[in-house]
C-alpha cells in the first residue's frame, strides 16, 4: 500500500502556494517584522544558520497535504541555512525541506481584523513546536483583553506567559521588546532586539545616521585643523616679514652711523 505521507508524494515548495493571498490590514504588519529582520541581519551578519521570514507560508506535513499554510507576520528559524541554494530563494517554509526544523520564534501583529492570534493561531504554533510566540497589539489590546505586548514560551506543549520586558530568550541569545524610535521617517513605538543587559540593538538607519554624524564631525575637525594650519602659516609668515623689516632697519642704521654700540 502506498504511503502518500512519504517525502516523494508530498508537494514541494515549488508546488505549494507561498501565501493565502490575504492582504495585510496595515503596513505595520510588514514594517515591524521587516525592521526586526534588518536589525538581525546586522547582529548576525557573520552567521549563516538562521532564517527570518516575513508573511511567508509555513507548512508542516499535514499542511502540505491540505495545501493551507500557517502565515505569521514574521518568524525566526535557527539551525537552517540562511540562504537556499536556489536563485529564487525560499518560496515558502516547508518543514520537510528544512530538516523538520520548526521556527524558534513567531510574531503576530494583531490588527483591526482579529485573526485568532490568541486562540487558533496560538494552538497551531504550539502544535508546530514554536518555542516563543510573540503578539504585538498596541491598538486593539483592550478589545482582545490582552496586553499590548506579550511573549509566550512553550512548556510541555502549552504556552506560558513570559513576564518582564524586554523578554530575554536564552535559546536565541536575544531579547525582544518595545521602544520608541524612528523607522522610515515614522516616529512611534517599534519592536527591537535587545542584549541580555537590556540594551537595545541599533537599526541600520540609526547606524547610518551615526556614521553620517561621525563623518560630518571628522570633516569639521579636518576643516578646523586646516584653519589652524593656515593660521600658523600666516603667523610664521608675519614673523618672517617682521624679522626682515628689523634687519632692513638695522642695516640702514649701520650704513648711516656704523655699528651699533655695545
Amino acid at each position: 500500500m502506498l504511503d502518500y505521507n512519504t517525502p516523494e508524494y508530498l508537494p514541494s515548495s515549488e508546488e505549494l502556494p507561498c501565501s493565502d493571498d490575504t492582504p495585510v490590514d496595515n503596513e505595520l504588519q510588514n514594517l515591524i517584522p521587516n525592521l526586526l529582520k534588518a536589525i538581525l541581519a546586522l547582529i548576525w551578519q557573520d552567521r549563516w544558520d538562521w532564517f527570518f521570514g516575513v508573511n511567508m507560508g509555513i507548512y508542516d506535513r499535514t499542511g502540505q497535504i491540505r495545501r493551507t499554510p500557517i502565515i505569521p507576520d514574521g518568524f525566526l528559524s535557527i539551525g537552517v541555512p540562511r540562504r537556499k541554494n536556489d536563485p529564487k530563494g525560499r518560496l515558502s517554509y516547508v518543514l520537510l525541506e528544512e530538516n523538520n526544523v520548526s521556527p524558534t520564534l513567531v510574531l503576530e501583529v494583531v490588527s483591526q481584523t482579529y485573526g485568532g492570534e490568541y486562540d487558533k493561531k496560538k494552538t497551531d504554533y504550539a502544535k508546530l513546536g514554536v518555542l516563543y510566540y510573540v503578539t504585538y497589539n498596541p491598538d486593539y489590546y483592550q478589545r482582545d483583553k490582552h496586553q499590548p505586548f506579550e511573549v509566550y514560551r512553550l512548556e510541555k506543549g502549552e504556552y506560558v506567559r513570559h513576564l518582564g520586558e524586554p523578554a530575554w530568550m536564552p535559546e536565541i541569545g536575544l531579547g525582544i521588546g518595545r521602544s520608541q524610535g524612528i523607522h522610515e521617517g515614522w516616529q512611534r513605538e517599534w519592536l527591537y532586539w535587545f542584549d541580555e543587559q537590556g540594551n537595545r540593538f541599533p537599526t541600520p538607519e540609526e547606524l547610518a545616521e551615526e556614521a553620517s554624524i561621525r563623518a560630518e564631525e571628522a570633516s569639521i575637525r579636518a576643516e578646523q585643523e586646516s584653519i589652524r594650519a593656515e593660521q600658523e602659516s600666516i603667523r610664521a609668515e608675519q614673523e618672517q616679514q617682521q624679522r626682515k623689516l628689523v634687519e632692513q632697519l638695522l642695516q640702514r642704521y649701520r650704513d648711516r652711523f656704523g655699528e651699533l654700540p655695545e
